[in-house]
């Protein structure tokens, strides 16, 4: 009887029908929706219509059709199919087949790459009854092939589980996503429960394209997350640092943190770093406010500045509350203490040791900065050489701007302009002649080799100035002139390099003269034998046959 009531109360595992708002598919027309081929990729349209030659299904899928509803560029184009993993190896020569949690197919071509993924059904636990709460439903494994239907059932949200066919330029639709699109919402495809229990991550795509689309999260999926948030403990490392990684360069660092913050995420990502911030009442919708907000706020706007910011500069601006309380309680050597205060997350985020080591350096060189001294420029340029000294730098002015230190601003100026190497002080060049090749001046000779002959007359003296006109390949200038060298007559060619002025002499015993062709010895005695010179071997090394007497 007890079982028969908790039965009553306990969630019924959802068919693929039941999960499905449209279980037919709802097909939504060009004249509707508005997409056009023109606004799809070309090669992604090439790689449907050869599927489908092939007799598979093929549809444009996720967050590409999600964008363009929303009137922004897609990022990539992604392909679902009915064909397996080795059907379209098979069909294509440039792919390759990647994954261990569920194998996708990459097909290649220049400059980019289109995932293409096979239909899946929902994973076998969806298929048992009565499921326990404390059951582990943690997909590790996910290569069960479907239809459709079924893959549309198994998606993360409703805006990413619409299908475009391009041979009548439709959108099917299983899980009403065109109208959440229209009244921006983000909802989760089924049971928001199940479906972030299976894959954690999922809870942060969630505030992600919240934030980035401008779209509000589902009351039913915004309570889902703050129940399940300790389940994004269990999500794969490797994935978590790919997702922080996408959330840096999108600009929105900021409010995507912010959006954590108000789910109750960012207490279980960065629960060491945050411990300051939840000092003040409210910090959630004030994240903006604290220390880490102003941070990544100065961040977002140098990205948008076109600044190039590294992971590693993300990591010293979340963990800089972290390493100056350590400072402050602390004395002795500075770099343990900073390597004993990141031990903690940066173990349990897993983060790289090459970022960890770098991390380290920024933070232990950071008084290094305010040493600023114009006439000690060897040293500030070592300094400058340093692996680590772009993310140092950074990170030093970005604190500098989020605390208002102008002493802090003026030693990043310093360090931005001032120890570069200034131009010596010369005459300013004539600005009109500055495109006029540089007239060559003439070689001079002295008495002695004017009145060498008629070898050198006038006639060939003015050869021997056109041929200095000419350049040699490598950006050399050859002059040549004549020179008297042991009683004999020879030539020398200045040749002047531009930037070492090296002069070099060619005569016979040069290596700028040409060699003599080396000949084998059996080819020698072939030609003598035929009664010719050998060439190349001076004379020949068979002795002639005597005159008989």
């Amino acid at each position: 009887m007890l079982k028969y009531i908790l039965n009553l109360f306990r969630k019924k595992t959802l068919t693929v029908d039941e999960i499905l708002v449209f279980p037919e598919g709802n097909r939504i027309y060009k004249e509707i929706h508005g997409l056009r081929k023109s606004s799809m990729d070309e090669d992604a349209l090439k790689i449907i219509h050869r599927l489908n030659r092939f007799g598979h299904k093929a549809y444009l899928v996720g967050g590409c059709v999600r964008d363009l509803l929303l009137g922004r560029k897609p990022k990539d184009f992604d392909i679902a199919t009915s064909a397996t993993p080795n059907q379209i190896k098979n069909i294509f020569n440039n792919c390759r087949i990647i994954g261990k949690r569920f194998k996708i197919v990459h097909i290649l071509f220049r400059g980019k790459v289109i995932e293409v993924s096979t239909f899946r059904s929902l994973p076998d636990h969806r298929m048992v009854k009565n499921q326990s709460k404390d059951a582990d439903l943690l997909l590790k494994k996910d290569n069960n092939f479907g239809t459709a239907k079924e893959d549309a059932a198994r998606r993360d949200f409703t805006v990413n589980a619409l299908y475009y066919d391009p041979r009548n330029e439709s959108i099917i639709d299983f899980v009403g996503g065109y109208e959440d699109i229209k009244n921006k919402v983000v909802k989760v495809v089924g049971d928001p429960d199940i479906s972030f229990r299976e894959d954690p991550v999922r809870m942060l795509r969630a505030v992600k394209i919240s934030v980035l689309h401008n779209l509000a999260i589902e009351k039913n999926t915004s309570k889902a997350i703050k129940k399940n948030k300790f389940e994004i403990e269990k999500a794969s490392s490797s994935r978590m640092l790919e997702e922080y990684n996408k959330i840096y360069r999108t600009m929105e660092t900021a409010n995507i943190f912010k959006g954590l913050a108000e789910n109750q995420l960012l207490e279980v990502l960065y629960k060491e770093a945050i411990e300051g911030s939840k000092k003040t009442p409210n910090w959630e919708s004030k994240f903006l406010e604290t220390n880490i907000g102003k941070r990544l706020q100065i961040a977002d706007r140098k990205i948008k500045e076109r600044e190039d910011l590294t992971p590693v500069i993300y990591y010293s601006l979340l963990f800089s509350d972290i390493v100056k309380e350590a400072l402050a309680k602390e004395k002795g050597h500075m770099v343990p203490i900073i390597k004993n205060a990141l031990e903690p997350i940066c173990k349990r985020l897993e983060i790289p040791k090459k970022d960890k080591d770098r991390l380290i350096k920024t933070f232990a060189s950071q008084k290094r900065f305010k040493q600023i001294n114009e006439n000690n420029v060897v040293q500030n340029e070592l300094f400058k050489t340093k692996d680590f000294f772009y993310d140092a730098f950074m990170y030093f002015k970005i604190n500098a701007e989020a605390e208002n230190d102008e002493t802090g601003l003026q030693c990043a100026f310093f360090w931005e302009i001032s120890t570069r190497i200034r131009p010596k002080t010369s005459t300013t060049p004539n600005r009109n002649n500055r495109f006029e090749k540089k007239k060559k001046d003439k070689p001079k000779f002295n008495k002695k080799q004017e009145n060498l002959g008629a070898k050198f007359s006038k006639n060939e003296e003015d050869d021997e100035f056109e041929d200095s006109e000419s350049e040699d390949a490598d950006g050399l200038d050859i002059v040549s002139e004549p020179l008297e060298k042991d009683g004999n007559v020879g030539i020398v060619e200045e040749v002047t390099d531009r930037s070492n002025q090296s002069k070099f002499i060619k005569d016979d015993k040069s290596p700028f003269s040409k060699k003599k062709k080396f000949r084998p010895k059996r080819f020698r005695k072939f030609q003598n034998k035929k009664g010719k010179k050998p060439e190349g071997g001076g004379e020949s090394q068979i002795p002639e046959p005597k005159d008989s007497p």
